[in-house]
């Protein structure tokens, strides 16, 4: 590919970047010549002043782009927000269109990426093999505690069929598990492969797992409460690889004390951009929230690690550079579901 005219001349300001995203987007970034600019610092009110003479700007899943950011975007002559994940919770569309500015996302990048961490995190609840990892290490051989359940047979609930629901379905039937899901949308296709759509209380109350794979947004914020709770089965296994508002965390750690929940995966978590991404392994943490989720042995937790393979950070990159160029060309993207605003 050669790079154009436009690509020679834009410079991109990147938010809350690590080395990875450094790395995978200045290999890609060969076939198109932008000048990249990369920040650690979250995009919030404050670090929007680092903006110079950017015109893109590429944020990631905790940056805050808001009303106010946009405002402060505008006036800085920014014409396209370019996020580098699917979810588009964090930014404020309707002040993006408002102000003239184009946004883009990557709606699919890699589903199995994210689907495969989603059964890892089943596996490794089920089997306790974190567990067992760290007693051999120490010369502990002892299988006492490390009682798991076979997985074949086992009903899993899907609430979410989009591209990573889709590849999750596929890989709980290959497992040998009756499949349940439920979606605003019914896909024929994984009908024809035998999964059962349902409606979301039906679900609740047959799965024996719930692995949740929808957006975030005003329906489906704090899904699992202490209602939906209150409709599972006793020791429900919940895994969440997709946002941490789709859980009410204050009820989930009551329903882990009571026995209700028996196994939690999270990849996600509410208040996750004050700690994932960061080394704070020398600090006290003052979310007293995952402190206490991780105090339980039946909690797995993950730092939004789901979509970290080299497949995925590729993928990530490629599509990303791709709108803003064609954006550049012509204001429109032929991919719909990349095009926001």
């Amino acid at each position: 590919m050669q790079p154009s005219t436009f690509a020679k001349k834009t410079k991109i300001a990147f938010f809350s970047t690590q080395s990875y995203d450094k790395t995978f987007f200045e290999n890609r970034n060969a076939d198109f010549a932008f000048s990249l600019h990369f920040f650690e610092s979250q995009l919030n009110a404050l670090t929007v002043e680092l903006i110079q003479d950017e015109t893109v700007v590429c944020v990631f899943v905790n940056d805050i782009v808001n009303a106010q950011v946009i405002e402060s975007l505008a006036n800085k002559k920014v014409k396209i927000i370019a996020l580098r994940c699917a979810g588009f919770n964090n930014v404020d569309l309707d002040a993006a269109k408002k102000h003239g500015i184009h946004v883009c996302r990557v709606p699919s990048y890699s589903p199995e990426a994210v689907a495969e961490h989603a059964m890892a995190m089943i596996l490794t609840l089920n089997r306790k093999t974190h567990k067992a990892y760290n007693r051999v290490r120490e010369q502990n051989f002892s299988l006492n505690g490390l009682l798991g359940f076979d997985l074949h047979g086992k009903t899993i609930g899907i609430i979410g069929t989009g591209n990573i629901g889709k590849a999750f379905a596929k890989i709980a039937k290959g497992f040998g598990c009756k499949v349940l899901a439920f979606d605003v949308v019914v896909d024929p296709e994984m009908e024809k492969d035998g999964v059962i759509f349902t409606n979301l209380n039906s679900l609740f109350q047959e799965a024996d797992i719930i692995s949740l794979h929808c957006p975030l947004n005003e329906k489906t914020k704090h899904l699992i409460n202490e209602n939906s709770l209150s409709l599972m089965k006793e020791n429900i296994m919940i895994i969440n690889t997709s946002r941490g508002g789709l859980i009410q965390t204050s009820d989930v750690i009551e329903a882990l004390k009571k026995g209700k929940v028996g196994y939690l995966g999270i990849d996600v978590y509410e208040q996750e951009e004050k700690l994932f991404f960061k080394d704070l392994s020398d600090d006290i943490i003052q979310d007293d929230e995952i402190q206490r989720l991780m105090s339980f042995p039946n909690v797995l937790v993950t730092a939004h690690q789901a979509f970290f393979t080299k497949e995925a950070l590729t993928q990530i990159a490629l599509t990303t550079l791709g709108n803003i160029e064609t954006l550049l060309h012509s204001n429109k993207l032929e991919n719909k579901m990349a095009f926001l605003a």
